[in-house]
């Protein structure tokens, strides 16, 4: 039998590693030798000087020459008179059968230093004097090969993943809440680590790979965290980046050196967070990226080569899967794609409650309510405003966290802390709490609206000088379209309330128009809302968990149509809000005059004026009906 392999192929493994090596340090001793080559002879040159024999003889009478030396073929001679301070200068000639050289030098009483023929310690020197600066070079190149990201002077190559073992990371599935669908995908992975033989028993076998995929923030590396403190086998965790550098087949040297730690320590998991790094997709087009690629090209291959019975588990995470290579994604390499979506209502009352489980609050808490008012949060935004709560309490100089400060929170996760060096002049704060009281009111006299929470005018440090906070009844997944309607109506009615009073617009609407602009064109060409275009899909979504971008796939045409369409679905929305608060100036006067006064106002004062408001309308209008009769 041949012993050319092993069971675990380590000598075929190591073989073009010590070949590797071997032909780095013959480079490195070459590049060394002829650095110092060229140095030693730079310095030569600088510093010594040919002359002819006549000059010689004439320095030699004119008494300028200190010492001469004999070589085997030359004569070394250093000058009295040195032209630079501290640098020896020196000249040396051809020897010549010279009777009256000898004599001459005597005469003069210059130091003669005969030749003597080199001894072995010589030869040591002069071995010495060459490979001593090759070692130094040696040295420093290892050093700073080393700072690049290797193992050592031959470890460029070598995996930088961090090793878990155990419970290590300190998180478990107990941590991780509002991901209850992930949670079950990734228990049933670990039981498979833990109990194969039940698994294998039945014909099932081990995923090899588990893909992690949802919006920043989710939870995405907290769960496989999780997973590493609940798998009880080594857990390897690195980034995508970590796997390139600047050296071509450094990234794809860093993959084989992984997969081949992590059969030895089999069964266990690996972890590549932001796998979109090293796994985006490949092309033909002029300047790809030639190191990433080849990374890329020996991922595929080490997941292809993993062996069911190794027990090996690769978990990724990424929030953009639209960008990876279709060959990373197919059945065999990541057989299962697990979404880590923003948690529901019930998901975020559990986020909640995690995140609060070490936080003192009083009895006024009610998590429901703040879970309720946090709609499209994820848990890291969860996480911050229960932290932002607990220092706002302090700050307060109070030993509880109360409802008063989690809402508070919200506002400073969502719309930044207040301005209060921020002094707005009297006509602005005027504009200001129109155009506040604009949105509130116009949306108290749509029945498809959301409920206003809370209406203020001090200024922001994201940038706004008031804003509307709603909060919804019940958590929702559908928008009808008198919803939708209703929302445009609701976007442009701090723009309508400024044109009505003040007869005249200003800027402060602009992120509104924005909002009212999306919405829109969602209704046009995502939602099928339009009557010109009916069920007609005229844009498709990019970038789902990032900025949730979208493409038009129409022609010029049609897209200034789309255009069209939806510069008349807004200009109808505007009018309808301006009906609306022309109907109810009187309230819209009295709420602004209150707010003005107050700066910030609750839904509930908010809706307490607006009803006696009404009320007194009513009775004023019933009152003028007798009169006339």
């Amino acid at each position: 039998m041949s012993n050319n392999t092993t069971p675990n192929g380590d000598k075929n493994s190591k073989e073009p590693k010590n070949r590797q090596s071997m032909i780095m340090f013959a480079v490195f001793m070459l590049v060394g030798i002829l650095v110092w080559s060229f140095l030693q002879k730079s310095f030569t040159d600088a510093t010594t000087k040919q002359i002819s024999y006549s000059e010689f003889v004439a320095m030699l009478e004119e008494d300028r020459i200190s010492k001469v030396e004999e070589t085997y073929s030359t004569w070394k001679i250093t000058p009295k008179d040195q032209p630079i301070e501290g640098v020896e200068l020196t000249y040396y000639t051809g020897k010549m059968n010279d009777e009256e050289l000898l004599p001459m030098m005597k005469e003069k009483g210059i130091e003669i230093n005969p030749y003597i023929p080199d001894t072995t310690s010589g030869w040591i020197y002069e071995i010495a004097s060459i490979l001593l600066p090759v070692l130094l070079i040696w040295l420093v190149f290892g050093f700073v090969i080393r700072r690049m990201g290797g193992g050592g002077m031959m470890g460029v190559g070598k995996s930088k993943a961090k090793v878990y073992i155990e419970k290590e990371t300190g998180v478990t599935f107990k941590d991780v809440a509002g991901q209850e669908e992930a949670k079950e995908s990734l228990v049933e992975v670990v039981d498979f680590l833990h109990n194969p033989e039940r698994y294998a028993e039945i014909g099932a076998k081990l995923p090899k790979g588990a893909l992690l995929v949802g919006p920043p923030g989710t939870g995405k590396t907290l769960l496989a965290k999780a997973v590493a403190g609940e798998a009880h086998v080594p857990f390897f965790s690195l980034s995508g980046s970590d796997f390139v550098e600047m050296f071509v087949g450094v990234g794809a040297s860093r993959v084989r050196d992984l997969f081949e730690e992590a059969k030895k320590n089999a069964p266990c998991i690996i972890f590549i967070d932001e796998i979109d790094a090293i796994g985006k997709s490949r092309d033909s087009k002029l300047g790809g990226n030639d190191e990433r690629e080849q990374t890329l090209n020996q991922l595929l291959a080490e997941m292809d080569g993993f062996e069911s019975n190794k027990a090996c588990l690769v978990l990724a995470a990424t929030n953009r899967p639209e960008v990876l290579d279709q060959a990373l994604l197919r059945p065999g390499r990541f057989d299962r794609r697990i979404i880590v979506d923003r948690p529901d209502l019930k998901g975020r009352v559990d986020v909640l409650k995690v995140h609060a489980k070490n936080v003192r609050l009083d009895e006024t808490v009610d998590l429901e309510a703040i879970a309720l008012a946090t709609s499209g949060a994820v848990g890291s935004d969860l996480a911050n405003m229960i932290n932002e709560a607990a220092i706002l309490a302090v700050k307060d100089g109070r030993k509880a966290v109360s409802q008063k400060d989690l809402f508070e929170a919200v506002e400073v996760v969502l719309v930044g802390k207040e301005k209060k060096d921020r002094i707005l002049g009297v006509e602005e704060r005027k504009i200001v709490s129109y155009h506040e009281v604009g949105h509130a009111l116009v949306s108290a006299l749509q029945k498809d609206s959301e409920p206003v929470q809370k209406i203020t005018i001090v200024p922001r440090t994201m940038g706004a000088l008031g804003y509307v906070m709603q909060v919804p009844e019940e958590e929702k997944y559908l928008n009808t379209k008198k919803e939708i309607e209703a929302m445009l109506v609701g976007y442009l009615g701090g723009r309508a309330a400024e044109e009505i009073v003040f007869d005249t617009v200003t800027t402060g609407a602009a992120n509104d128009i924005q909002k009212a602009t999306k919405l829109a064109r969602a209704m046009v060409t995502q939602y099928g809302m339009s009557d010109k275009f009916g069920l007609m899909g005229l844009e498709s979504k990019e970038s789902m968990y990032l900025n949730n971008g979208t493409v038009l796939n129409c022609s010029d045409n049609t897209a200034a149509d789309v255009d069209a369409e939806i510069m008349r679905i807004l200009k109808e929305s505007y009018e309808e809000a301006k009906r609306l608060l022309c109907e109810n100036r009187e309230c819209l006067d009295k709420i602004s005059e209150f707010l003005i006064e107050k700066e910030t106002i609750t839904g509930k004062e908010f809706m307490e004026i607006f009803r006696r408001v009404k009320d007194e309308s009513e009775e004023y209008y019933q009152e003028e009906l007798i009169f006339a009769e």
